[in-house]
């Protein structure tokens, strides 16, 4: 279990996570959202130990994590790790000798899947190419919590996609908490149960997917049948195009009249009228 207790973190005048409370009970995939800058990677750093909170604590099964006690459990990967400058099967090699839990079956199935050439020296890779190897080699060891920073930078769609595949095979081999920051959000939907969304760094929403899915939605039609509806609805945006209401709504599902239509709010959407709302607020 993961624990943040009223976390605070300063880097002098700038506050980059403002008393966030969050506790993580579960194994999951986790999909963690903010724009640049809203603290995604502070909130990776302090719990993988990389730096210490300002205030409040962080626990990992009770222990407290700061920098002079990193948990050994965790696995924080940046979209710009370095690695040494070995071949690739070198590099997987290594890693099978210093862990003892390592899937060596299951990291060279992965950098076939993506294609990496075993002969390549690690700084010969692409960007892209580059985190993905550090996460097969964080993915292969088996820690019970990773922790992906941006992993998909620079992947193109086929890529990511191969990437999705990955990350649902290794939690089904080894269930434990896997949380991904990521701006390809749509994607990212398809293989994460929960859903973490910070931005200036507060704790704006902790939920599942499937409630999402279930409460998130989008009402639309002539202004003056779609505003009775949305009043008592918790609703977080609209769009306006004329005569035509777009009510954005995070709520219980309703009955609609005819004239008025339903359509499904994507993760994207959802996101920017959430954070969207929180600023205007």
């Amino acid at each position: 279990m993961i624990e943040l207790a009223t976390v605070t973190k300063k880097y002098r005048h700038t506050m980059a996570m403002d008393s966030v409370s969050l506790t993580i009970p579960d194994t999951g995939v986790y999909c963690l959202l903010g724009r640049n800058g809203a603290g995604k990677t502070t909130f990776m750093k302090l719990i993988a130990g990389h730096i210490r909170s300002t205030s409040g604590t962080i626990t990992i099964d009770g222990v407290k994590v700061s920098p002079g006690r990193m948990p050994d459990c965790v696995s924080y990967i940046e979209s710009d790790s370095v690695q040494f400058n070995m071949r690739v099967s070198d590099l997987i090699d290594t890693a099978c000798l210093l862990q003892e839990s390592f899937d060596r079956d299951f990291a060279k199935e992965m950098t076939e899947r993506f294609e990496l050439n075993p002969r390549k020296r690690f700084r010969q890779l692409s960007l892209g190419m580059k985190t993905m190897l550090t996460t097969i080699i964080s993915l292969a060891n088996n820690s019970t919590v990773i922790l992906l920073d941006e992993p998909t930078l620079g992947l193109d769609p086929i890529v990511r996609d191969r990437f999705n595949t990955m990350l649902l095979e290794s939690y089904d081999a080894h269930p434990r908490v896997i949380i991904v920051s990521t701006h390809q959000m749509d994607e990212i939907a398809q293989v994460t149960q929960r859903l973490i969304i910070i931005d200036q760094g507060k704790l704006l929403m902790e939920a599942g997917i499937d409630e999402i899915d279930e409460k998130a939605y989008t009402l639309s039609g002539p202004t003056q049948e779609v505003l009775p509806l949305v009043s008592g609805l918790n609703c977080i945006g609209t769009t306006q195009a004329g005569g035509v209401l777009a009510a954005h709504i995070f709520d219980q599902r309703i009955a609609v009249p005819e004239g008025v239509s339903v359509d499904r709010l994507g993760l994207k959407d959802f996101f920017i009228n959430i954070v969207r709302r929180e600023n205007h607020a």
